[in-house]
């Protein structure tokens, strides 16, 4: 008969098999347990829009606002997932749920980016909202036995993630210019750790009162539907390129959108770069907390709630790093006009390095590593909102919608939608090259983790060239908008 683990404490063989996660999911690789897991793993993209203090435009963010507390919906799902997945008893099918939300993004995503450029872009965010709040509203009555099809349902979420995520930067781009841009686009930005935890608190909230994991997932399609509603009483439809001088509404086709936007050579190499960082921070979503478990096993210490202590970093770097980036490129834009790109290479090769000092101290000092996490993680979000600033520069108003579609599309393929299952895979690689021990589990993971900044120096170059180019593609965006606007008008005179 196999002892109960709570009745081997000290034994070093079950110390040994404690360290090592059970395998499962699609590749057989090596999963920690379920309550290490940090709710970033989802790598869910929760925002707001922010407008100037006019009467009208400060309803519209009100309104917005609410549109993002709608949006906690899978962190609701990360808060109660260890009961849900007790209650399901199989947990394997939590790896195909987030794979599931991701391919559901990716191929909704240019779909929606499609739209957002030729129709009502208020309608779309509007459905969008409604299809995810009544998608997560139905999944809480599904009982065990149908337990696949809640996974399914789930992963359908990603279909409303994709509508907003792609359409709502486009209004911002619709309202502001340069600096005040910058600074309402960092707004919107600073939701993403704030959504964060509030759907982790909530869905927290929800189960602990009603006793029942599913009520967790009743709470944010109220939220969700009151938003959508509001959205299409209150919100207007801004103007394509309202705020752009001399801009053409004129509509081209997919394809020549596509083919545009890949020759834009400042798109392509910041969309490489925002694939990086969505590499890192999906890999690390789920295996640092696990990596300072082992670490805490290998230095005999009792372990502590890391997933919980990780998760109130990631929202505090979340929200330093995208102010402390809005305000540093604001700054840096006086010395030069490359400052965008700048900004994001030098903040992505710091990070690089306190990332990396990471698996050098968390062997013999647990708060060292969470120092190294902080300032690296707050590094490496500095360039959330300026990445989106760029695009915003170097692409017509009327590709926009697609362009930040297809760089979501991207960041999901390149980042976080592999990530975890390649660390995971070189780990258990490794483990099995080697004799088992739980220090070689603890050292096989971080070097499995070394692969992360590696990745984030590559993004940091990325952005180096996009710096090398930036200026040549944003004239080029200016010039092209000044070209057909002559052009219509030339048309319209005509006629």
């Amino acid at each position: 008969m196999r002892r109960d683990s709570s009745s081997a404490k000290g034994d070093g063989k079950n110390r040994q098999s404690s360290a090592r996660a059970p395998k499962y999911g699609l590749l057989g690789i090596s999963f920690p347990p379920v309550h290490e897991l940090h709710p970033a793993n989802l790598r869910v993209y929760s925002r707001c829009l922010s407008y100037p203090n006019t009467h009208r435009r400060a309803r519209i963010q009100n309104q917005l606002a609410l549109q993002q507390t709608g949006r906690c919906s899978p962190w609701v799902t990360a808060a109660c997932l260890n009961a849900l997945l007790v209650d399901a008893e199989a947990a394997s099918e939590w790896t195909k749920e987030c794979g599931l939300f991701i391919c559901s993004f990716m191929v909704a995503a240019p779909i929606f980016g499609y739209l957002g450029d030729r129709f009502n872009r208020k309608v779309i965010l509007s459905c969008g909202i409604f299809f995810w709040s009544a998608v997560t509203l139905l999944s809480s009555f599904i009982s065990q036995e149908y337990y696949w099809l809640f996974v399914l349902s789930r992963g359908l979420v990603g279909i409303g993630e994709s509508s907003y995520s792609s359409i709502s930067p486009t209004i911002i781009g619709d309202l502001f210019t340069n600096n005040k841009r910058t600074v309402m686009l960092s707004v919107f930005y600073l939701a993403i750790p704030l959504g964060s935890g509030l759907g982790y608190i909530l869905g927290s909230s929800a189960k602990d009162l009603a006793q029942d994991w599913h009520w967790a997932l009743r709470v944010s399609p109220v939220l969700g539907l009151t938003a959508g509603i509001l959205i299409l009483v209150f919100v207007p439809e801004p103007k394509r390129g309202s705020v752009d001088p001399s801009t053409s509404r004129t509509r081209t086709s997919w394809v020549c959108d596509m083919k545009a936007l890949l020759k834009n050579r400042s798109y392509m190499f910041s969309s490489l770069g925002s694939a990086a960082v969505s590499f890192a921070t999906g890999a690390f979503g789920i295996w640092i907390p696990q990596y300072l478990v082992r670490a805490q096993e290998v230095q005999e210490t009792a372990v502590s709630k890391d997933s919980l202590i990780f998760g109130v970093i990631t929202c505090v770097t979340g929200l330093l790093g995208v102010v402390i980036g809005a305000a540093t490129t604001r700054f840096c834009r006086q010395k030069t006009e490359r400052a965008d790109p700048l900004v994001c290479a030098v903040s992505m090769l710091g990070s690089a390095i306190f990332i990396c000092l990471i698996f050098v101290v968390a062997k013999k000092s647990i708060v060292g590593a969470y120092i190294c996490i902080f300032i690296g993680e707050t590094l490496l979000f500095l360039n959330w909102a300026i990445t989106a600033d760029i695009l915003m520069y170097v692409v017509v108003p009327t590709r926009r919608a697609t362009a930040v579609a297809f760089q979501g599309f991207t960041s999901h393929l390149l980042g976080d939608a592999g990530s975890p299952y390649l660390i995971g895979l070189i780990s258990d690689a490794l483990q099995e090259s080697y004799a088992t021990s739980v220090l070689w589990s603890f050292l096989s993971l971080g070097y499995a983790l070394m692969l992360c900044p590696f990745v984030i120096v590559l993004g940091g170059m990325f952005f180096l060239a996009t710096a090398l180019f930036f200026l040549d593609d944003r004239e080029k965006a200016e010039r092209l908008t000044k070209q057909l606007s002559q052009s219509l008008s030339a048309v319209k005179v005509t006629k």
